[in-house]
């Protein structure tokens, strides 16, 4: 036997969320950190390079300067027009402007030279001018070439404490037939900041023989050590600055290479490439260890998602077998405003209409053996009635003989008129109701709607009295005639006043009965005072069976008759009400169109209720 495991819909949301994120944020983690690795390896390289070229620029602007305040200064010392006290005021003046210079040497070709010294700085570091001279013995400036020009640069670093470098160019006056050579040693200490600025890289300045000048570090500057540029003079014959990857001591390194344009010095910028890509592996891990908190909370938000889905889910599975069973009193409360929320509210929707219509399966079963119960009822009357009808022609020859042998000015000739008519009324509702039986369809002839209503009024109006309801009429006269069947409209009338009696229950009240003209017909207004009638009773009021009565007052089907024999003479039937406002029942009847044929002067026959 086969065993077959039933997974929960909220884990396979769950595992398929979770693969789908796992897969999502993997994918986009690792494209993600290497594109960045690519992007961060040519932003290091274009770093590099901008950081060596903004040195070289920086250092050419410092060195330069260094070099024009040193030109003017010489030439107004070689001035042979500028007294001896003027020159020694001037240098005192030149160092206190310049504290970076400490020591200034101009060297004539054909005499002596001429020096001028900062001895307070110097003695601060221990220093004097002989100090150096010696150095300047021991590595002697290239006094040709400078002489032809060049422009020349050197570490003269002497002191731990004071790293220095000369600068030495020639200068031309109209005093000295040759150039006079200027010599001036000066504090390094701005070239060590400017190679100090970028804590990532390791900035080198090398001087004019391929010494460090400047570095990030300043051991090689006081050691006055010699500078690895070698790899990057041959590329820089043709370009300002360039960038190459290479190996020192086994550390791979970006290094970017650039001329300054004085005095052959290089700027190099070095980085090594594991701090490129230091930030790529920062980023991947904090990536991984964001994508790890996301699946984590993706598997929370499954569950917590999965469980909200299939609950009302599982809740709706459970109504519908009870619904199965046959209990449609089922009620599953919405708790989403979702898709499943108004599935819910459809499913109470579709419950609620099972239920309405069961109870309206068994109310239509219940009126089905009313009508079974009427049928039989309505066959018996027409028994009883074809027995009745006999007895009553009797009655009727009776009167009418009696009628013939008494004054017409008494008042027993009138009472006899009224059992005549009456009797005749009697009649003519058995006739009816045998008509009805056979369903037979009363004959219609052109009808004065106000003696109709006078008619009915004569007949119920003692009736009104006995259950205290005053009865007023406003007939408008010479109302154009309907076609109709006078017997039905006088019992659809009596029917009107009949219901708005029995509404009031004996309390007294009022009924007023209206006739009126309007437009194409004819308006006859039952409105009573009594309680009123709801909103939901007036929804079924003509629907067959509905009584609003007490049990064993009312069938439900007077006003249901109404309303089919109003609507069988091409007229509507219209209520007005409100609870505690009495009610208003409109009965429209089109106007007789054709020339109407000469009334008969004689009275209509009656049809009354049951």
């Amino acid at each position: 036997m086969r065993v077959r495991f039933r997974i929960p819909i909220r884990l396979k949301f769950m595992i398929t969320l979770l693969v789908l994120v796992t897969a999502v944020l993997g994918f986009i983690t690792f494209s993600t950190a290497k594109l960045f690795q690519e992007d961060k390896h040519t932003y290091i390289h274009g770093l590099t390079s901008m950081v060596a070229l903004g040195t070289a620029d920086e250092a050419y602007s410092m060195l330069a300067g260094d070099q024009d305040r040193l030109r003017v200064f010489s030439r107004m010392v070689l001035e042979s027009r500028v007294a001896d006290q003027d020159k020694a005021s001037l240098s005192e003046s030149f160092f206190a402007d310049f504290p970076d210079v400490l020591a200034v040497e101009l060297l004539p070709q054909d005499r002596e030279p001429l020096a001028v010294f900062d001895v307070a700085a110097l003695k601060q570091f221990e220093l004097d001018k002989e100090d150096l001279q010696r150095f300047h013995e021991e590595y002697p400036l290239p006094m040709e070439e400078i002489r032809l020009g060049r422009t020349f640069v050197r570490n003269s670093t002497i002191s731990h404490d004071l790293p220095m470098y000369t600068l030495a160019f020639a200068v031309t006056t109209a005093g000295e037939p040759q150039p006079v050579v200027v010599a001036a040693w000066i504090r390094a200490d701005r070239l060590l900041r400017l190679a100090s600025r970028f804590s990532s890289f390791d900035v080198c300045l090398s001087d004019s023989e391929g010494n460090v000048l400047a570095h990030t570090d300043r051991i090689p500057v006081l050691k006055r050590a010699r500078a690895d540029v070698d790899r990057g003079l041959q590329a820089l014959e043709h370009t300002a600055g360039v960038t190459l990857e290479y190996e020192v001591d086994g550390q791979r390194v970006i290094g970017g290479y650039a001329n300054v344009d004085f005095a052959d010095l290089v700027a190099t910028a070095e980085i090594p490439r594991s701090a490129a890509n230091l930030a790529s592996r920062k980023l991947l891990s904090r990536m991984i260890l964001v994508a790890l908190v996301l699946v984590g909370l993706a598997v929370v938000l499954g569950f917590f998602w999965a469980h909200r889905i299939a609950r009302p889910v599982e809740k709706l599975a459970s109504a519908t077998r009870m619904i199965g069973k046959g209990q449609f009193d089922v009620h599953v409360p919405p708790e989403t405003n979702d898709e499943i929320g108004s599935l819910a509210g459809s499913f109470n929707q579709m419950t609620a209409e099972l239920q309405h219509r069961d109870q309206a399966l068994h109310e239509a079963q219940a009126k089905l053996v009313q009508s079974e119960k009427m049928a039989a009822f309505g066959q018996l009357g027409a028994g009883i009635a074809h027995e009745v009808k006999n007895p009553l022609a009797g009655i009727l020859a009776s009167a009418q003989i009696s009628k013939m042998e008494v004054d017409p000015e008494t008042q027993v000739y009138k009472d006899l008129g009224l059992i005549e008519k009456e009797t005749k009324r009697c009649k003519t509702i058995i006739d009816n109701l045998l008509k009805f039986a056979r369903q037979e369809k009363a004959i219609k002839t052109t009808v004065r709607i106000n003696t109709v209503i006078e008619d009915a009024i004569a007949i119920i109006n003692h009736q009104l009295e006995l259950n205290k309801v005053k009865l007023g009429t406003q007939l408008e006269p010479d109302l154009p005639p309907v076609h109709g069947n006078p017997n039905q409209l006088q019992q659809v009338f009596m029917n009107m006043m009949i219901n708005a009696q029995q509404a009031m229950d004996g309390k007294p009240g009022s009924l007023t009965v209206t006739s009126r003209r309007a437009a194409d017909n004819i308006e006859i207004v039952f409105a009573d005072t009594g309680p009123g009638i709801s909103e939901e009773a007036r929804q079924k009021l003509f629907e067959p069976f509905f009584t609003t009565k007490p049990a064993g007052k009312g069938t439900g089907l007077g006003l249901s008759v109404s309303f089919g024999l109003i609507e069988d003479h091409g007229g509507e039937v219209v209520v007005e009400s409100e609870v505690g406002q009495g009610a208003t029942f409109i009965v429209s009847l089109p106007v007789f169109q054709k020339d109407p044929e000469p009334l008969s002067r004689t009275e209509p026959e009656l049809v009354g209720t049951n």
